[in-house]
């Protein structure tokens, strides 16, 4: 099997006895451990994933939906195992958060198949990894796949603590601007976006947790712990989408304010010209018998007039508090 290097990223035989053994491509026909279970995870869009799946007994229905180019969360039941879909935070380097990473698996007594796209590495798979290396072992394939659930719970929430930190500076500020209506923007579609694919993954819990077999009943109340992580989560969206609705309608109140403001100074200043403009346009006519052409302080005069008319004008607003 060495020619299906392409699509293998790693695989593990874990012993009850927390014993884990490195396995390459070429092991996965190998019996798996007694009374342990396999971990392999590879890359679903290589051209020699689904020879690999199939080396590894997995029927063509399976194969098919693990390497589908499109999933949403979700949990189907086959036989003695369940194909399950989620969706975890991409924190991959200039990753856009709200661009969810998914993650396909299988699960059985014996056998759990993780599997990503190309580049879409899921952080929270390589920190359970880690922990298997480090020492920390799930006994068994329901107990590692709680392990994934929790570290891709763990995320989520701290994306959603970064979006309530975010909008709890943007409520601080006595004041916003266009800056922050970006921004602000911005933190909804990342919200819309994030919640969009919980609210499935939350129901594909609570159908994992009924898959007759699959979860044992001392796992299962782990299980709802996560589904209920995962509800708290979209509770935390929901209430993040509605904080940001308000402070963008403040926003726009303040830019309202702000130009209502600039108008009415420039409709009083325009009240003040107005008679000024009809002085200037009546003694800026051309014809004959207009009073003052033969006087030479006459436009001294009409300088004076209106000068006072303006300051009287400007006294009359300031008193009637339009000003």
């Amino acid at each position: 099997m060495a020619q299906l290097n392409d699509a293998f990223l790693w695989a593990y035989d874990i012993k009850p006895s927390g014993e884990t053994e490195t396995l390459d491509a070429s092991q996965l026909t190998s019996p798996f451990p007694e009374q342990g279970y396999r971990w392999v995870h590879m890359q679903s869009d290589a051209p020699e994933t689904e020879a690999m799946l199939q080396a590894l007994g997995l029927s063509e229905e399976v194969r098919d939906s693990l390497m589908a180019q499109q999933t949403r969360p979700r949990v189907i039941p086959v036989n003695r195992g369940a194909l399950v879909f989620l969706r975890g935070i991409n924190v991959n380097p200039g990753a856009d958060p709200e661009d969810m990473v998914s993650l396909r698996l299988w699960i059985s007594g014996s056998l759990i198949v993780t599997l990503r796209r190309q580049d879409r590495k899921l952080m929270s798979v390589q920190d359970t990894r880690t922990r298997i290396e480090q020492g920390d072992v799930p006994a068994t394939t329901t107990e590692l796949l709680i392990a994934l659930l929790t570290r891709i719970a763990d995320r989520i929430h701290d994306k959603v603590e970064d979006i309530d930190e975010s909008l709890g500076d943007y409520e601080a500020q006595e004041s916003l601007n266009k800056h922050d209506r970006n921004q602000l923007a911005m933190l909804r579609r990342q919200t819309a976006s994030i919640r969009r694919h919980l609210a499935p993954q939350r129901d594909a819990l609570e159908t994992l947790v009924r898959v007759p077999g699959l979860i044992p009943d001392t796992m299962a109340f782990d299980l709802r712990d996560q589904s209920d992580r995962m509800t708290r989560s979209i509770e935390d969206l929901d209430l993040a989408r509605e904080r940001a609705i308000v402070l963008q309608d403040e926003l726009r109140n303040q830019i309202a304010d702000k130009q209502n403001i600039r108008m009415y100074v420039l409709s009083m200043i325009t009240a003040i010209f107005l008679p000024l403009s009809f002085l200037t346009g009546v003694f800026g006519m051309n014809v004959a018998g207009l009073p003052g052409t033969e006087t030479p302080n006459a436009f001294t005069l009409l300088m004076s007039s209106m000068g006072v008319l303006a300051v009287l004008m400007l006294i009359a607003m300031l008193w009637k508090k339009w000003l």
